[in-house]
């Protein structure tokens, strides 16, 4: 293909071997380009990731309530038919309400989570997050976040007394709170700021009793086989159990918070690919001056026969091997870029601005293929105008010129 062979001698030097340096040019910005935009969008998915398993962490894959968050009676025969919806591996009860909390230097308001810790165990795993202590609530104990107990004071064996939102007693004062102690059994971090601040945990009967909630629970805590899933399943849940019932995943919990990230790296992946655009022009620009350079040579090649067809393809080809280069260097230093800081981990992050110590990377292969393949169409639409300008010359005139 004689095309390919012209292409190949016109991004030469003029003598000696290499690419010439105004191909270097377009190549470094095709590279740029790419790279910075695989590296990103790696880091953006390392996020995503992190996120998305520290909030899996502590947060079951799907929560079963009533409408009007109504305590659950029978919850038993609820669970079993929840059991029953295939892709389901777990279910458990637990109770969910915000109460005050004080120690002897310090109060807060907390959220109060009442669970049965075995079958706790089995949703969300939370004896992998403790810190100090047992995950446990023998002898009146509880469990809490790191930030909450830093907060109030508090370590392993210390005593909290807990405040009960609904029930008060009756003095010459006036009604009360209610309150009960309670002994720190374990601290947990669970990687969110939000859940290591204001959660506590309970035993499932000791709430019930504090609370005079009798055999009742709020809802329940559901795990399944495949977390991408829960969406479907939650879906199944709610049909099963009636209007009365609603079964939410984690995805719908986090909505915000996921459509923000995904938000987030539509628009960096848009900034990004400006950048491959300005290499663009770039390589409009040198082929455009290439053109008037190769003014005679395109005469010539007309002369002997070449077709108008013939030239585009020696100016599109000349373009295409300067994005086939610049995108396969970038895609080459993107992923190892991207696999060093995910080996290595040597960019740290500050602690108290970011939920994790290090850069978090996830390389996908659909973002390298997307990138990549957009990288290439851009660099071949460059060369459309300066192709047409060249195809178009008339061979008489072109060499009369010059």
């Amino acid at each position: 293909m004689f095309e390919l062979f012209i292409a190949r001698r016109y991004l030469r030097r003029r003598q000696g071997k290499g690419l010439s340096g105004i191909a270097w040019i377009g190549i470094g910005g095709v590279f740029v380009g790419v790279s910075a935009t695989l590296i990103v969008l790696s880091v953006m998915n390392g996020f995503h990731q992190e996120l998305r398993t520290r909030i899996l962490g502590v947060t079951p894959h799907i929560i079963v309530s009533r409408v009007f968050n109504d305590p659950i009676e029978n919850y038993d025969s609820l669970a079993d038919i929840v059991r029953r919806t295939p892709g389901v591996t777990d279910v458990a009860p637990f109770i969910l309400t915000k109460t005050m909390v004080r120690s002897r230097s310090a109060s807060d308001g907390v959220i109060i989570r009442g669970i049965i810790a075995e079958e706790e165990e089995k949703i969300v795993e939370l004896s992998r997050h403790m810190t100090q202590g047992k995950f446990e609530f023998t002898n009146n104990g509880l469990v809490l976040g790191n930030e909450l107990a830093q907060n109030l004071g508090v370590v392993v064996g210390d005593t909290l007394s807990l405040v009960s939102p609904l029930e008060g007693t009756s003095t010459p004062m006036g009604m009360l709170p209610r309150s009960k102690k309670f002994r720190v059994a374990g601290i947990f971090d669970a990687g969110m700021y939000e859940y290591n601040t204001t959660l506590i945990y309970l035993s499932l009967q000791e709430l019930q009793q504090f609370l005079n909630m009798g055999t009742t629970v709020s809802g329940l805590e559901v795990r399944v086989n495949d977390v991408d899933q829960s969406e479907r399943l939650a879906r199944e849940i709610t049909g099963r159990l009636g209007y009365t019932y609603r079964a939410t995943d984690w995805v719908t919990r986090n909505h915000n918070l996921f459509t923000a990230l995904r938000l987030e790296k539509v628009v960096t992946f848009i900034v990004l690919v400006l950048i491959v655009l300005v290499a663009a022009f770039n390589i409009a620009g040198m082929l455009i001056m290439m053109v008037l350079r190769k003014t005679r040579e395109i005469g010539i090649l007309r002369a002997m026969g070449a077709r108008q067809r013939n030239i585009m393809r020696v100016f599109s080809a000349v373009g295409l091997l300067i994005g086939v280069i610049g995108t396969a260097s970038g895609v080459l230093v993107g992923a190892g870029v991207s696999l060093l800081l995910n080996r290595y981990q040597f960019v740290h992050l500050p602690g108290d601005v970011y939920f994790i110590k290090n850069l978090p990377v996830r390389m996908m292969p659909n973002d390298f293929l997307l990138v990549s393949a957009i990288a290439i169409l851009i660099s071949f639409v460059a060369t459309l105008y300066p192709a047409v300008k060249a195809a178009n010359m008339q061979p008489v005139d072109a060499i009369r010129y010059e």
